[in-house]
């Protein structure tokens, strides 16, 4: 057992574990867990209240809730690696980030989390890049470091290691998909390394946790969203990179890309978006024109999860006995915006929160990007 533990553990320590607790559970993801902290005001009480609320979504089996000891043993193995958590209540939560609406409650972080909190810019690229691609990357990500900007990348081959190798001495940022103790690819242990003595590896997956497909696009809103801005250096259409363009795009941040020849599939991708209306990149004054004027701290924290410490528990709404099936009956396999699935069927802003909260729960809806949802089980 931790340390901390091992005396009368503070309020604050206990409500820590609390989060990592519900971050962690079943069908619990960003979004429902603010909605939660919110409604309950606070993670032990949404613990405590999770199996009411996903019975009456539909769920049958109780819901998968880590005792406490697995989440002690996480954080003791992560304090043990040198590394530390920061929450979405905390200070040193990067304010950048904290504006998003699917905002990762909790970060752990390997090096200086005070990286987190200065301007940067996010370079990514295609993998199985150009030597010049490559060279390109370094240079802008060079430049960019001297002039002040963190570079934020995803540690991947190709691009984001140019980016990360030429802003290591100005400070870089590696946002990893697996769990932070996981080096992937496995060739990049010594830029690992590294970053790890000189700028900040971060990660929203539990300690050990292996990479799966669906962590990458969960990763790179992290990229793009501890940033001004998103740099495309090579990308094919279909790639990753431009997954994290428009993510940024979202996110109300700017997008760069650099041009290419036109026969190189690689600058399909950036080429694309600049006549989309990302602004083209030569060097880094291009960028840096625009990022003057931008600080992470200009971004307001204006939601109710950025005030953790002082939340009253919302009053439970009214919610109509045919309530829930009338947005089950609603809702299908396509995806829906939540605010027209309120003005279809006629419920409260609140009662419909609700429900939906219930239904995910349950493991019968999914969230979508965009503010939407969709059905995943009959």
């Amino acid at each position: 057992m931790l340390n901390l533990l091992r005396t009368k553990p503070s309020a604050d320590a206990i409500e820590k574990f609390a989060w990592l607790r519900l971050i962690r559970t079943e069908n619990v993801g960003p979004v429902t867990f603010y909605q939660l902290i919110e409604k309950f005001g606070s993670a032990q009480n949404a613990l405590t209240a999770l199996p009411e609320l996903a019975a009456k979504g539909g769920r049958k089996k109780p819901l998968v809730v880590p005792p406490l000891f697995v989440i002690e043993k996480e954080y003791d193995s992560l304090r043990k690696a040198g590394g530390e958590i920061v929450t979405a209540a905390d200070d040193a939560y990067p304010i950048a980030l904290s504006s998003l609406s699917d905002a990762p409650p909790i970060l752990s972080y390997l090096g200086n989390v005070s990286l987190l909190n200065r301007p940067g810019i996010a370079i990514v690229g295609a993998r199985n890049a150009s030597l010049n691609g490559k060279r390109f990357a370094t240079s802008l990500a060079h430049d960019l470091g001297v002039a002040g900007q963190v570079v934020t990348s995803g540690l991947a081959r190709g691009i984001d290691t140019a980016a990360h190798e030429g802003a290591l001495e100005t400070g870089t940022i590696a946002v990893v998909a697996g769990g932070i103790d996981v080096v992937y690819p496995p060739e990049n242990q010594k830029l690992y390394d590294a970053i790890r003595e000189k700028g900040v590896i971060v990660a929203e997956s539990p300690f050990g946790a292996e990479p799966v497909a669906q962590s990458f696009p969960r990763r790179n809103r992290i990229v793009s969203g501890l940033s001004s801005g998103t740099v495309v250096v090579e990308a094919t259409l279909k790639s990753g990179s431009l997954i994290t363009a428009r993510l940024a795009t979202e996110q109300g941040r700017d997008v760069y890309a650099v041009p290419g020849h036109p026969m190189d599939p690689r600058a399909a991708g950036p080429n694309h978006l600049i006549r989309e209306g990302a602004t083209l990149v030569r060097s880094a004054e291009d960028i840096l024109e625009f990022t003057r004027t931008f600080s992470g701290g200009s971004v307001m924290k204006d939601s109710a999860r950025n005030n953790f410490r002082h939340i009253t528990p919302t009053p439970a709404p009214i919610i109509q006995d045919d309530a829930r099936q009338v947005i089950l009956d609603t809702l299908s396999h396509t995806p829906v915006e939540i605010d027209e699935l309120i003005r279809s069927t006629g419920l409260s802003v609140p009662a419909t929160q609700v429900v939906l909260l219930e239904l995910e729960l349950a493991g019968r809806l999914q969230r979508l990007p965009g503010n939407r949802v969709v059905i995943i089980s009959p």
